[in-house]
């Protein structure tokens, strides 16, 4: 009696490939691996150098000010620009840019006190290629990967990325005690020649759209943006609920005060405080990338915010140094599921030629995010105190949940990625 014949499954009902088996891929993670870990070691390289020559405290206020500046000037023309012209390409030049930064610096390193004005210059530069390369990463991720595996790859993306940033600074402490500033920059500016290289030869770009036709000035081009961002619930939703939580309820910038006065762990105990967090990060973004989710997203989201801002609330409260850490990294944990969510929102929600203003608006929102919520802190913390400021910022973080649960009723009942483009007209 013959055999039945057995009809393999088609194409559509595979499985899709793990993230970690995309070549496009790991080649794009490889080149911004590098990128993130020579940004990574010649920030505290730079810190250090500086403060070394000059001892003013204010010098350090300075070179943070010397690339903040020109990333909130040139970010939102260079999401504009990101749309109408092919990505890769805007982030390789970034990148060559970064590098000659690398060198100049490796150049002044040996000028003592007399190239501290020159570092400030080449900082400037920096910060001009910093304001077009972290739209363009965000906005060339969709443009490598196939669409069903965005969120993995985003996921992936995120966990590689925290785990540079955290092995970076170490690294770069090293090298500067191994070879001094010359050593350190020289290092910087080869894994940027050398991500480069790798973005330019080995990562095809091949789920690019066309770019739409240049319509209007580019304030125009970019008031389409921000109108496209307001008349999305998902988009504006997701990025304005990552602005008030971590603006209201971070707690980095108290660590210190937590660390002497009420856990009195010293600094030993503040380096483990401030890795207690990018453990859960790391740990949750592996895990997501080998076993992404997709239903309840928008739910889920919204507890995740919720889980951090009681983790959060928990570490303000503890006098236990362990109780402390377990906080943290749950808190940690949370941020990076939300990270997750987030990001593959943001992406399937948005065309492929809007996304360059998108991003950059979003980039804004997080770095103000960041910088203003640690001046928020610091300042509540002056004023009130650090427990009552921690406490205060756990609670705002669930109140802003519980808003915007209310205010974004579509991006809290998303169930799907693949449904925020269809949801984002209502």
């Amino acid at each position: 009696m013959p055999q039945p014949v057995q009809t393999p499954p088609s194409p559509s009902s595979a499985e899709p490939q793990s993230i970690y088996r995309h070549s496009a891929f790991l080649s794009f993670m490889a080149s911004r691996l590098l990128a993130v870990f020579a940004t990574q070691v010649q920030a505290v390289v730079v810190a250090w150098q500086v403060y070394d020559l000059t001892r003013s405290p204010m010098a350090l206020a300075y070179v943070g000010l010397a690339q903040f500046l020109p990333m909130l000037v040139l970010l939102l023309p260079a999401g504009d620009l990101i749309d109408r012209f092919a990505r890769k390409p805007i982030l390789a030049t970034s990148w060559a840019v970064g590098a000659v930064c690398s060198a100049l610096l490796w150049w002044l390193s040996g000028h003592g006190a007399a190239g501290v004005g020159g570092i400030y210059a080449v900082l400037v530069l920096f910060g001009c290629s910093r304001a077009f390369s972290g739209p363009a990463l965000q906005s060339l991720l969709p443009q490598i990967v196939a669409r069903e595996q965005l969120a993995q790859a985003i996921a992936a993306n995120s966990m590689i990325m925290r785990s540079a940033s955290i092995g970076g600074p170490f690294l770069g402490g090293v090298l500067y005690a191994i070879g001094g500033g010359q050593l350190t920059y020289a290092v910087c500016c080869a894994c940027l020649v050398l991500g480069t290289a790798l973005l330019v030869w080995l990562v095809p770009v091949k789920f690019a759209s066309p770019p739409a036709p240049v319509q209007g000035t580019m304030f125009d081009r970019f008031g389409a943006g921000i109108r496209f961002i307001r008349t999305r619930p998902i988009i504006l939703g997701t990025i304005s609920l990552d602005l008030f939580a971590v603006l209201l309820g971070g707690v980095i910038a108290l660590l210190p005060i937590y660390a002497h006065e009420v856990l009195h762990v010293g600094p030993q105990g503040l380096g483990a405080l401030r890795s207690a967090m990018a453990i859960g990060e790391v740990s949750a973004g592996l895990y997501l990338s080998l076993h992404p989710f997709n239903r309840k997203v928008g739910r889920t989201m919204f507890l995740a915010v919720a889980v951090f801002g009681l983790a959060n609330l928990v570490f303000s409260l503890s006098t236990v140094f362990a109780v402390s850490f377990i906080a943290l990294m749950i808190a940690g944990a949370a941020d990076m599921v939300s990270v997750y969510i987030r990001g593959a929102l943001v992406q399937f929600s948005t065309p492929d030629h809007m996304r360059g203003r998108v991003n950059a608006v979003n980039m804004l929102f997080i770095g103000s995010s960041n910088e203003l919520g640690e001046f928020r802190a610091g300042t509540s913390a002056a004023w009130a105190g650090a427990v009552p400021a921690a406490v205060l910022g756990g609670v705002c973080t669930l109140a802003v949940v519980g808003l915007w649960s209310r205010i974004f009723p579509t991006l809290r009942d998303v169930d799907k990625f693949e449904e925020a483009a269809r949801q984002g007209d209502q």
